[in-house]
This record gives C-alpha cells, structure tokens and sequence, in this order.
C-alpha cells in the first residue's frame, strides 16, 4: 500500500513538471507565467508531502528501507577503545 502511495506521488510531480515545461514553452502570456507557477508550487508542495511521509514511515517503522544504505542505519556505533 506504502509503495502504491509513493509511486502514484512521483507520477504527479513527473506530471507537474511536463506541464510547467508545457507552460514555459508556449508564448509567454500573463496566464502562462501563472500556470507555470502554480504547476511549479504544486510539484514542491508534493515533493515536501511525499518527503515527509516516507520520513514519518520509516522514523515510526512501518516501512524498513533495503539495499545499500539500510545496512548502515541498523548497525551500532563503533566505539574505538586504545588499552596502553
């Protein structure tokens, strides 16, 4: 359900930025500068959202990163102790 949520979010923010470049491209018009603008806003405030809900899934641990990286989070420090 949390990898349905996330990819149908990075869909949208890829459909935003078409359609700010859309917007950009065609003849510059008042009304374009706009829709440019608000694709652009819409795509940060999706991003922020989308980039605070994985942080709230994995800080609660209803979801658990794999690969690389998740190897690092589960390990404990390593404490370096000199005897002499």
């Amino acid at each position: 359900m949390i990898k349905i949520i996330v990819i149908i979010a990075f869909i949208l923010i890829i459909i935003s930025l078409g359609s700010a470049l859309f917007h950009l491209i065609k003849p510059k018009s008042e009304e374009e500068s706009e829709k440019t603008v608000k694709a652009l806003t819409f795509r940060i405030v999706l991003s922020l959202v989308l980039f605070i809900f994985v942080f709230i899934m994995v800080a609660t641990g209803l979801y658990k990163p794999q690969g690389i990286g998740a190897g690092m989070l589960m390990q404990k420090p390593v404490s370096i102790e000199q005897n002499k």
